[in-house]
């Protein structure tokens, strides 16, 4: 069965998946970029490059959602999946159901400092990068060889977030970045201890190899691993063959030094609801 790592983007999944790839993939916690292939994207063009269709729109792949998914699980194993996806319908066909999935693990962020790295990420101004976070039909797309493939239906930060966090079709647990980022330790192994209770596991938290793969994935060491070897989920920089970084500002990334107090209380405005909710602000 299906247990997602669900999140906007820039919020901390990369993150969460080398976590979560280092404890189940490696003995005593170890890391390096190439293990998070242990953790396939979906949508993503692998799923459907092998269908015979035109795939002319961006959303047609969404015919083959659970299609793809039945497939997965007929390895009657647990499987985790990244996605950016919203839970949601396109023309009739859901993203995910209660059939195919167990569990998910949701990680929020506050969208003042997601803004900031979308606008790295995506090399756009921080006034269009608010634009796209409020945009309700914002849709990663792949395009390849003429084919749209692997279409992620993102919508809006505060969209994307209330699908996976208020959905009743499976349990989610919903961690914070922030808490992640200052108590690594505790709120990994919530997710550990999560991931045994959805699936039914007895087995318990391992304490010495959580310590180990915590220092192996540290962001220092990501951003080092980066610099000296590459990573393919980074963009290219406009125009050029150029990477831009991936692992950018980590700690530093802190909206009140970044943004103008003209957008902050803009932000603070548009979401406040959620900014509340979180307990970002009491």
């Amino acid at each position: 069965m299906i247990i997602w790592i669900a999140s906007y983007p820039k919020s901390g999944n990369t993150w969460l998946r080398a976590l979560l790839a280092s404890y189940y993939f490696t003995n005593e916690g170890s890391f390096s970029l190439s293990l998070l292939d242990k953790i396939d994207a979906f949508p993503s063009d692998k799923f459907f490059k092998e269908y015979n269709d035109q795939f002319s729109k961006v959303e047609d792949t969404s015919k083959y959602w659970l299609k793809e998914q039945e497939k997965i699980n007929k390895k009657n194993k647990i499987t985790f999946l990244k996605t950016h996806s919203a839970i949601c319908k396109i023309n009739g066909n859901s993203f995910t159901n209660k059939e195919n999935s167990i569990g998910a693990i949701y990680i929020v962020r506050d969208p003042r400092n997601v803004i900031t790295s979308i606008s790295n990420h995506y090399q756009i101004s921080i006034e269009d990068a608010f634009q796209f976070m409020k945009d309700e039909k914002r849709g990663i797309i792949n395009k390849k060889d003429g084919r749209y493939l692997g279409f992620q239906a993102v919508w809006s930060w505060s969209i994307n977030q209330k699908t996976w966090v208020e959905n009743n079709l499976f349990p989610v647990l919903v961690i914070k970045y922030e808490d992640l980022l200052k108590e690594t330790y505790n709120t990994f192994r919530k997710v550990i201890e999560f991931i045994n209770k959805i699936s039914n596991s007895s087995k318990i938290f391992n304490k010495s190899k959580g310590k180990n793969l915590i220092k192996n994935t540290s962001f220092e060491k990501l951003q080092r691993m980066e610099n000296d070897h590459g990573f393919a989920e980074a963009m290219n920089k406009k125009g050029t063959n150029k990477k831009i970084k991936f692992f950018n500002l980590g700690q530093k990334n802190n909206y009140k030094n970044l943004l103008s107090q003209d957008l902050i209380i803009k932000m603070n405005e548009f979401y406040k609801e959620e900014l509340i909710k979180f307990n970002y602000e009491k």
